[in-house]
């Protein structure tokens, strides 16, 4: 049946590749056509539209292959039905039966977002589904990502299945935890298991499910995670399209402070990480202001990553960068009491931070203390981006390998099973 608010499949893989409009995807097929071989092209913002449209038409072959080109994503989940396909799921019998090679079982995978079935689920499938995505959403924080991963996904295939089997207002709601599912399998991708491709395809899963739930603030949670990974790869323009177009999703909901700041952290470390310190203190220190005027409206509940204490932790690792390390080591040990005993992925990171502080200001037996710290932490709960903390903090301290407490680090950050986890990550 058509979609109220058009192919949100391909609006959302254009929207996350960085094309605001649809002229600007227009554009960039137009500029592609003689790079993959197809000579001199124009691709219309009519034809973009009609792609986007409840009842898209199927591409020509030519075009089909723009799209793959350009978007970077498989054309089975651009969201058109084949003329020659079941019209139940818009899956053609290629894509329904050649299964495409991956490194990891990644919701990413899963075929595209389905239409409606003619066999229908009771109207609490919605509600029944959400809860157990709000079950996991408090497991993430406990439980192993080896563990937790495998069973997120499976739950954001089960959740893509039923959605074809539910009809408004249902299909709204399991759409809603449906995206959410999948933002948590993106998260565990990027940020414990440290797989940034997986989770880049993930995160178009999680804002196709958001615009099927017609959710903008979901919407720009996606979108700014999605910032990360070509933010912690330096590359500083894609990262920046990515806020911008986070921010103009929080615009068109009611967005609390608290989501505000963040955004405004996220930007800030992704700033941090293409060099540009000054505006990452700029960022900070605006979320710091938006933190204390507050807001009107509350934060949904799927939003609990984020806290003053985060900003702060986000704070320290600038200052840290700045080379403001009084103020950096003052910040994170806030920081470090502030924590609660459920807050142990942070807590490494932290203690990640205070040990460069403690190797910047010469004193690299402490810094090793701190590292011992957190791989105790680790040892608790894994997080690969804690460990990547502990990593850069010990190659600085390679003036000092001859020491003993540099040598007990090593042997504990090179001991089989830690050793083992690391290469299989």
């Amino acid at each position: 049946m058509p979609r109220p608010s058009g192919n949100v499949q391909l609006k959302s893989a254009r929207q996350y590749a960085g094309y605001a409009s649809q002229q600007a995807l227009a554009d960039a097929l137009t500029q592609a056509a003689p790079e993959i071989g197809l000579g001199p092209m124009e691709v219309s913002v009519r034809q973009v539209r009609r792609w986007e449209s409840s009842t898209p038409p199927w591409p020509q072959a030519h075009h089909q292959r723009l799209l793959v080109h350009v978007l970077q994503v498989p054309f089975e989940e651009l969201g058109f039905t084949p003329p020659w396909g079941d019209h139940a799921t818009g899956v053609s019998p290629a894509s329904a039966t050649a299964p495409r090679p991956q490194a990891s079982p990644t919701p990413g995978a899963a075929l595209p977002l389905p239409k409606a079935s003619s066999t229908m689920q009771p109207a609490t499938v919605g509600a029944d589904y959400a809860a157990i995505t709000a079950a996991y959403r408090r497991l993430y924080w406990t439980v192993q990502p080896a563990q937790m991963h495998p069973a997120v996904v499976e739950h954001a295939r089960l959740g893509t299945q039923l959605l074809a089997e539910t009809a408004t207002p249902t299909r709204r709601l399991l759409a809603t935890a449906l995206a959410e599912s999948f933002l948590l399998a993106g998260r565990i991708e990027f940020f414990d298991l440290r797989q940034p491709q997986d989770s880049a395809a993930t995160l178009i899963r999680a804002l196709q499910a958001a615009g099927e739930a017609e959710d903008p603030l979901l919407g720009s949670a996606i979108l700014a995670h999605a910032a990360f990974v070509p933010g912690w790869a330096g590359q500083s323009e894609e990262s920046a399209e990515r806020i911008r177009a986070a921010r103009a999703y929080a615009r068109r909901s009611q967005t609390s402070a608290e989501f505000l700041a963040w955004l405004d952290a996220v930007e800030a470390e992704c700033e941090t990480r293409c060099g540009h310190i000054r505006e990452a203190l700029r960022l900070i220190h605006h979320a710091e202001e938006v933190l204390s005027a507050g807001s009107p409206h509350t934060s949904p509940d799927w939003f609990n990553w984020f806290s003053p204490a985060r900003l702060a932790s986000f704070k320290g690792n600038v200052e840290l960068k700045a080379g403001h390390l009084p103020q950096a080591r003052e910040t994170l040990l806030g920081v470090l009491d502030a924590l609660s005993q459920s807050d142990g992925k942070q807590r490494v990171v932290v203690l990640g931070d205070l040990a460069a502080v403690d190797a910047a200001e010469n004193k690299p037996k402490d810094a090793c203390a701190r590292l011992e710290q957190a791989l105790d932490q680790l040892a608790v709960t894994w997080y690969a981006t804690g460990m990547d903390r502990i990593r850069d903090v010990r190659r600085g301290l390679q003036a000092w390998a001859e020491q003993d407490y540099v040598q007990r680090l090593d042997d504990r950050l090179y001991e089989w099973k830690t050793t083992l986890t690391a290469l299989q990550r």
